[in-house]
């Protein structure tokens, strides 16, 4: 099938340049805008394989969160989860969307969900791709900092798909190769802080206020989300929809693309 990629381009928004790529091919300005927010290692362009699918459906776009990819970054920029979530609401302001899906997968559902709290515009729908759900008084997340710095690191000083292997024994050579491409990107006291918040802010506090509807999707062998937070997350906005993808590790479309859009059950209004 051929691709639905547009191009990828830069808007102004919230202080910072924001870089983007737009999928959805000829009929996308007659489709339903979805924005995607990736995580935290995880410039936009690695997400294109996803992109790909949603584009047959949604005007989609996906971002690079500040201090990745071809976003702005660097020392005088701020990176804490408020702002970070600013970015979100502002980028959809910028581009006059509307009646947006607005999705996220691990930081980026975090900050997804942060954006909403904060007063995010024309949001539809919201989907939370397997949180973490760390915080104040709460079990620590169950990826841990090196794992992060030691990759990216690797990447700045010249690394390869080999070179990912240790890091990604799972993934396939393209996604090893496209980790080992992009991962220098990624401003190491960006991604510290935000490794440090998914411990220091608590997001639980945001969920009562959702007012639209909501999709969690879960990693059935992520360890991120478990079954005691999940009936936390159901009290707390009890209209949420929760759905598993059994087989899948943390890195949901990674470890099983089919398994990830099928999680999405008919959320969207059609069958992904």
């Amino acid at each position: 099938m051929s691709s639905n990629f547009l191009y990828g381009a830069h808007v102004h928004a919230n202080g910072i340049r924001q870089h983007y790529l737009r999928y959805g091919g000829e009929a996308s300005a007659t489709r339903q805008p979805l924005v995607l927010i990736p995580g935290i290692t995880s410039p936009a362009v690695t997400w294109g394989f996803v992109a790909e699918r949603l584009g047959r459906y949604f005007d989609t776009y996906v971002l690079d969160v500040r201090g990745r990819g071809l976003s702005s970054s660097g020392p005088e920029l701020d990176y804490d989860t408020n702002t970070c979530a600013d970015d979100v609401s502002a980028f959809i302001t910028a581009l006059g969307l509307e009646s947006v899906v607005l999705a996220g997968h691990s930081m980026g559902a975090r900050f997804a969900l942060r954006a909403l709290s904060r007063g995010a515009p024309n949001i539809d729908k919201l989907v939370l791709i397997d949180p973490p759900v760390s915080g104040p008084g709460r079990r620590e997340y169950p990826s841990k900092l090196p794992w992060y710095v030691d990759s990216i690191r690797a990447c700045v000083h010249g690394a390869d798909a080999e070179t990912m292997r240790q890091f990604c024994p799972t993934w396939s050579e393209e996604q090893r190769r496209l980790r080992a491409e992009w991962l220098h990107t990624c401003y190491e006291p960006a991604i510290i802080q935000a490794f440090e918040e998914f411990h220091s802010v608590d997001i639980h506090q945001d969920l009562p206020g959702v007012g639209v509807p909501t999709l969690l999707m879960c990693a059935g062998k992520g360890g991120v989300i478990e079954d005691q937070d999940r009936d936390e997350i159901r009290d707390l906005l009890p209209s949420i929809r929760i759905t598993t993808a059994e087989q899948a590790g943390h890195m949901i479309p990674w470890d099983d693309v089919e398994g990830f859009f099928a999680a999405f059950e008919d959320f969207l209004g059609v069958e992904l």
